[in-house]
């Protein structure tokens, strides 16, 4: 980043923090997306398709995916944005208002802190933080700027699991005490790959930013990335932040566990992935005496469906047929008086009494972009169906699972000092060594 740009940069975050605007319902919100690969294209689809949003920056340190992106605006809305390779230099301009981001998973935390810092509210995509100090520092930036941060956990904004956690806190299947979520999706083998040349038109430095400086490689870099521990947190942190956030949705938001196992590791194929293609996970939470399980599985490969989860075949009663090559992707829950299911994608249904008698169900979706622009306007983050607290809270057990694994024992866990109890090659992996100049100090 140039010496000006820099100077943009602050200047930008003093102007834009002092600002207090206050929008009317027709005003349209400045929007800048950074990232624009496989989830940021679809950023870029719902906001440039919304009536009180414009488009304004794009960013990515991938050139192709910024023209693509461009060719994409243009065609939903006739007009082009200013392109950006350096997202600070999006965060000090002040034609923007909202940044969006779709980054790899490294890069969240550090993105929504500069934002938030320039005096952008911020929607960012889940999990919430690559690291548990991280998402603290994201809560502590957030309430000392004011700002509004949404974090991409759609559930909470699709109507039908709204639906699904009123009727079960209302006491569908009494007290809740096992929430179960499940991530059986196939997976191909990401195969071999030697290092080679940065392609032109990459910023490589950019794009690894606080990971560590290592060649390029293909396999590290487009989606792929998600399988390196460097830049992503595996599948739990991929699909599976989305279920273990209904899990706590549906056990009453509780605090933080004190306990989280999980044991696992890569089956069926061998690779360059370092991440576990398959892992079973254990959270245990007692709150005021009441202890309340919550249990997380990710499956790579050949599965079967569970309790109709990934069925969309199922009706009332009548036997499902299974559907040949389908995911697996929801929840189950567990009460006294019956369970509850819930796919990611279609519906939620509910079995009651001993004869588990078909009970409600329901199956409609929603819309969480738009929630996250009425809070930007409303200025009341709690108006937010995601607000980063919620966010990171979830994001913990993804991290707690992953350094059970890694340490390879039951990590227990102290929520007044966000600790491992007496494990310090546990604690080490509650941050990160970062590569400066993208460090997320202790305090921010």
């Amino acid at each position: 980043m140039t010496n000006q740009a820099t100077r943009r940069f602050f200047l930008g975050a003093v102007t834009a923090a002092a600002a207090s605007r206050v929008w009317g319902a027709n005003d349209r919100v400045s929007v800048a997306i950074v990232g624009l690969g496989g989830r940021g294209s679809s950023h870029l689809n719902i906001y440039s398709k919304m009536s009180d949003v414009r488009v304004v920056g794009l960013c990515d340190v991938n050139q192709a995916a910024l023209e693509k992106a461009q060719a994409t605006l243009l065609r939903n809305t006739g007009n082009k944005a200013k392109e950006f390779t350096d997202m600070r230099e999006a965060f000090a301009d002040p034609s923007v208002d909202v940044v969006s981001i779709a980054t790899p998973n490294h890069w969240h935390a550090l993105a929504a802190i500069w934002a938030m810092q320039a005096g952008k509210d911020v929607y960012g995509e889940k999990p919430a933080c690559y690291n548990i100090h991280e998402g603290q520092r994201m809560i502590q930036v957030a309430r000392e700027t004011k700002r509004v941060m949404q974090v991409g956990s759609q559930h909470r904004s699709t109507p039908f699991k709204m639906k699904a956690m009123d009727a079960m806190h209302s006491g569908l299947i009494g007290d809740i005490y096992l929430a179960k979520g499940l991530c059986f999706k196939r997976r191909a083998s990401i195969g071999h790959a030697d290092d080679s040349p940065t392609p032109p038109g990459v910023n490589w430095d950019l794009f690894l930013g606080p990971a560590p400086m290592r060649p390029f490689n293909r396999l590290r870099f487009i989606y792929n990335w998600h399988w390196f521990w460097d830049t992503g947190n595996g599948d739990i942190g991929n699909q599976g932040v989305h279920e273990i956030g209904l899990c706590r949705w549906g056990l009453g938001d509780p605090d933080m566990p004190q306990t989280a196992f999980a044991q696992g590791g890569k089956y069926a194929y061998i690779d360059d992935q370092e991440t576990p293609n398959t892992l079973n996970c254990a959270f245990e939470f007692n709150e005021s005496g009441k202890r309340k399980m919550l249990e997380f599985e990710v499956r790579h490969w050949m599965s079967n469906h569970e309790a109709t989860v990934g069925d969309a075949s199922y009706k009332g009663n009548a036997p499902a047929t299974p559907r040949r090559g389908s995911d697996s992707i929801g929840n189950i829950f567990y009460g006294p008086k019956g369970y509850v299911t819930m796919d990611s994608y279609s519906s939620y249904q509910s079995w009651l009494g001993k004869e588990q008698t078909p009970g409600p169900r329901n199956d409609k979706g929603g819309d969480h972009f738009a929630n996250f622009i009425d809070a930007v306007k409303s200025r009341k983050r709690e108006d937010l169906h995601a607000e980063i607290e919620e966010g990171a809270a979830s994001t913990v057990l993804v991290h707690l699972a992953n350094i059970s694994y890694r340490v390879g024992r039951t990590i227990n866990f102290d929520s007044a000092t966000m600790t491992c109890t007496g494990d310090a090659e546990a604690n080490k992996l509650l941050t990160r060594v970062y590569r400066k100049p993208f460090v997320v100090p202790v305090k921010v």
